[in-house]
């Protein structure tokens, strides 16, 4: 029996309750507790969930089939996760906790004046003693739900949320005892925004502490935080909340609740509302000024500057405070700039160079994706290791630096394809280099001085000038620069991630585009695959992936674009909007859930089909057949076949018009190179993956890179690609290379013709001269031939 109320409304939560209704309730009700107007709501408390386990003996079952739980078994584990989901789902609700829930929902109808209200039921996990837990559970949320049968529908699902297979597995690992974490689930006021934004209550610009801003736009706040629009932006002092200045935006994209369904969509404002709405201001006076004052009250609350998101609904026309967490950063004040004299240089840091090249700035440090907003244009970004999330960041920045990395990160293939100056594994970056400080990186020696030196041309020029060169060759001479290539029998594709770039390259001696990454374009989504299933946006997905392909595919056709799909890993995953819903913790997420692994489970299925679908409307609808499909980090035959199935069911089927090609970077494609032969078209060599997989040497590491040990010239390595080779072009099929060696080592060049390599595909930087040098290896063994040599 439940012995005490199983409710808590909001009005009786304080911070202090996180043991009772988790750190989501809790802060909800600390809100509350301080007259912030957040949308209204009651939490059914952990202890309710938990006697409802104990009371319906749900233990004693779950902890007898667990004791048969061969954790290791992905299929058992899969098997038993769903039972106990199930016997959650079926098992009926305590009577008097059901009493308590419906009495509940029926009061918080009244209160509304609204049947049935539509509320979000959200998970808030509580494990005192366990923190970790409620971030290996990645429980649920389910919105749009109305009426007291669907409600309590999805508390219980809810509840089951804690017994996914990803959740047992952790807890297990850590050695948790499962019935030490429990689960509040919240119920609060769907809020359907006319208009909604975000306030920061310092200027994230200038790192003002007496100056809040305020973003707007129309509709629900996803547009605002998804960067879909740009949206209006308010100036206000702190202290007198008067207007510091204002900027009125072009609003041309809404986000609103879908009629009928779950969900939502992007609709034009000029159409959904009216032209004059694109160029009209969002807030009024009134508006301006009480967000204003919910914000210091905020801050005063948490004692630190707040990022807050709000929405004003457009039923009740109230302004709701949703969400509310620290701003972890700021933009330190302006300092006085006195005329330097010039010294001797005082070299800070030492890397290696990756990206030559030299600018100077002042340094940016960030820790993570929550701060690359924090970095502006000309800045020096310095930070330990780069992952996509951090693109928009590194567009802008003079330079980079980073403490760990080698010569093939993320960090070093990006910055080679952007053209700003980079070096990696410094080992010290971020101790020595402070935030402000300006400096000098010479990236052609792999040095950071102290001080703005004069041989660095500030970015801006750099980037003015080399746009300069680009445009300079278009139209006329680009016709020339074919005919002045070399011509070569082994073909050279280009590797592409941002498709805005084509434009930069696109008159480029190239035969093709040999690696088209989508991890680029996920980024710049920014939201996960399955969140969007989860909440009926999928069409966007498909939209803006189609759209970026398209872009690129146009340009060069009738050239081959083979687009690699998507492989980010689980950690950055985690980093996309949903992502920590979805992803687990992986201890070693390089050589974890990536790939077509990822394709062919079911946590992920759906998501892959979305890309199938966004593959399939690039070549049905635009009529591009140019694009071909790759599939990253290959490790079986049966999941090959499994994932060919997966796309033919979505309409991608192999034929002569359609390619589907493997990477080969892990050692078992090798091995089966004639097996896998048999099933696709072509093969790409991931070079620096297959390195570090053969030689066991992890390719961001500093120390191993400035020792030599990763090298894709190692006998070892050569000795894979020359059997992959050999054993593809047994069965006729291609094989291509799209690491950084053909470009980097001419020996290495050398001997991948000599092999009988069909392309190889590098970055754009290095197009021109790796034909020239492709060219010159194959004359010279024509040379030798009639030689005799």
């Amino acid at each position: 029996m439940v012995e005490q109320s199983a409710i808590r409304w909001f009005h009786e939560i304080r911070k202090e309750d996180i043991a009772l209704v988790g750190g989501k309730g809790a802060n909800l009700g600390e809100l509350t507790q301080s007259g912030v107007h957040v949308p209204p709501g009651f939490c059914v408390t952990a202890e309710a969930y938990a006697t409802f386990i104990s009371e319906r003996e749900l233990d004693q079952s779950i902890t007898q089939k667990m004791k048969t739980l061969d954790y290791e078994n992905n299929n058992q584990l899969n098997e038993v996760s769903a039972e106990i989901r199930e016997w959650i789902l079926q098992t009926d609700m305590l009577e008097s906790l059901e009493v308590e829930i419906r009495n509940a929902y029926e009061a918080f109808s009244q209160d509304l004046n609204v049947t049935d209200p539509f509320v979000a039921v959200r998970s808030s996990a509580t494990a005192e003693d366990l923190p970790e837990a409620s971030f290996a559970g990645q429980q649920d949320t389910y919105l749009e739900i109305s009426g007291i049968t669907a409600l309590l529908y999805h508390i219980k699902k809810c509840w089951a949320s804690l017994w996914t297979a990803r959740a047992i597995y952790y807890r297990e690992k850590q050695q948790f005892n499962h019935f030490d974490v429990s689960l509040c689930a919240v119920v609060q006021l769907m809020v359907n925004s006319e208009k909604s934004g975000v306030i920061f209550t310092a200027n994230p610009i200038t790192g003002e502490r007496e100056q809040m801003m305020i973003n707007a736009s129309w509709g629900l706040g996803e547009a605002v935080v998804s960067g879909m629009v740009s949206p209006d932006e308010y100036i206000v002092d702190k202290r007198s909340f008067k207007l510091i200045e204002k900027h009125v935006a072009e609003k041309k994209v809404l986000v609103v609740k879908k009629a009928n369904a779950i969900g939502t969509d992007t609709v034009a404002v000029k159409e959904y509302l009216s032209e004059k709405h694109v160029n009209q201001q969002c807030l009024s006076q009134a508006e301006i000024a009480q967000l204003s004052r919910d914000a210091v009250r905020i801050e005063e609350l948490y004692q630190t500057p707040q990022d807050i998101e709000w929405g004003l609904d457009c039923q009740t026309n109230e302004l709701y405070i949703l969400q509310a967490r620290p701003i972890t950063t700021l933009k330190e004040e302006e300092t006085k700039v006195v005329e330097k004299v010039e010294t001797p240089k005082k070299m800070l840091v030492r890397g290696l160079a990756a990206s030559p090249g030299s600018a100077s700035g002042k340094v940016r440090k960030i820790k993570d994706i929550s701060e690359v907003s924090l970095v502006e244009e000309g800045d020096i970004l310095v930070t330990i290791m780069t992952n996509p999330d951090m693109i928009p960041a590194m567009k802008k920045a003079a330079a980079l630096v980073t403490d760990e990395g080698g010569r093939t990160c993320h960090a070093a293939i990006v910055s080679r394809e952007f053209g700003i100056p980079c070096i990696v594994g410094s080992s010290i970056a971020t101790d020595v280099l402070m935030d402000g400080m300006e400096v000098t990186v010479d990236a052609t020696r792999g040095v950071v001085y102290e001080g703005i030196l004069k041989e660095a041309q500030p970015v801006k020029k750099m980037k003015e000038a080399a746009n300069e060169v680009m445009n300079s060759t278009e139209g006329f001479n680009e016709a020339l620069l074919h005919q002045l290539a070399p011509i070569t029998g082994t073909k050279i594709y280009m590797n592409l991630g941002e498709p805005d770039l084509i434009n930069k390259y696109k008159h480029l001696p190239f035969d093709g585009i040999g690696l088209m990454r989508t991890e680029f374009i996920f980024s710049n989504i920014g939201i996960h695959p399955m969140h969007l299933l989860k909440t009926g946006q999928e069409e966007m997905f498909i939209e803006k992936m189609s759209e970026g392909i398209t872009k690129v595919a146009q340009d060069i056709y009738p050239k081959p674009m083979v687009v690699r799909l998507s492989d980010f890993r689980s950690n950055e995953f985690r980093g996309l909007i949903g992502g920590d819903e979805v992803e687990p913790v992986e201890a070693n997420p390089m050589i974890g859930w990536r790939g077509v692994s990822r394709y062919i489970s079911p946590q992920y299925e759906e998501g892959f089909r979305l890309e199938c679908r966004a593959i399939k409307k690039v070549r049905d609808e635009y009529g591009l057949i140019n694009v071909w499909t790759m599939l990253p980090f290959v490790r079986t035959t049966w999941e090959v076949e499994k994932v060919k199935k997966i796309m033919a069911e979505e309409g991608l089927i192999q034929n002569q018009e359609f390619k589907i090609w493997i990477m080969a970077e892990v050692p078992s494609v090798i091995f089966e190179a004639e097996e896998f032969a048999q099933l696709v078209d072509g093969f790409s060599i991931g070079s620096n993956d297959l390195t570090q997989l053969i030689l066991g040497s992890d390719r961001d590491s500093g120390i191993l890179n400035s020792m030599g040990y990763f090298d894709e010239r190692n006998p070892s390595v050569k000795r894979a690609i020359k059997q992959l080779i050999h054993g593809a072009h047994k069965y006729g099929k291609t094989v291509s290379i799209c690491g950084q060696g053909p470009s980097t080592y001419p020996e290495f060049t050398e001997f991948l013709i000599k092999e009988g390599i069909d392309s190889v595909s590098i970055n754009p930087d290095t197009v021109a001269a790796t034909r020239r040098s492709v060219a010159s290896v194959e004359q010279r063994m024509i040379l030798n031939k009639i030689r005799g040599l």
